[in-house]
């Protein structure tokens, strides 16, 4: 699709989409959101691009091996369980640390908001990588 009007409204509404995700994803543990809901935003945003550039000039944008990101994000998740059972609890437990951030006070972080992120990185990795996919063999059909 070449819309003049498409790649200018993507190239305004992108950041306004990936604010609204990563609002999701730290909204996500307390209320409704979360990694699923904030990379399904995040992939949608690179949607976005797709339709209004091509798979080409997508895959120029946006330089990562999607595929590598799904598996880095599996990874992460893992290991955010795995710190359950290194601290002697069952997998998946949640462990927390309060931290003094610079702005922010004293805050609660967590393994919970570990394992978000990296469901998040899987759900941006697997969804831009098949939808990409897709895209190129039809355009190459």
């Amino acid at each position: 699709m070449h819309s003049f009007i498409l790649r200018v409204a993507t190239r305004l509404i992108f950041p306004v989409l990936l604010l609204f995700s990563a609002f999701l994803f730290f909204r996500g543990h307390n209320l409704p959101g979360g990694g699923f809901i904030g990379g399904l935003v995040a992939a949608a945003a690179i949607m976005l691009e797709l339709v209004a550039w091509g798979p080409q000039q997508t895959r120029l944008l946006f330089p990562l091996r999607f595929r590598r990101l799904g598996g880095l994000g599996l990874l992460v998740a893992i290991l955010a369980g795995l710190s359950g059972l290194a601290s002697g609890q069952p997998f998946l437990k949640g462990i927390w640390q309060t931290v003094s951030l610079p702005g922010l006070g004293q805050q609660k972080l967590g393994t919970p908001l570990l394992f978000d992120l990296g469901v998040y990185v899987v759900v941006i990795g697997v969804t831009v990588e098949v939808m990409l996919s897709l895209a190129e063999e039809a355009e190459w059909k």
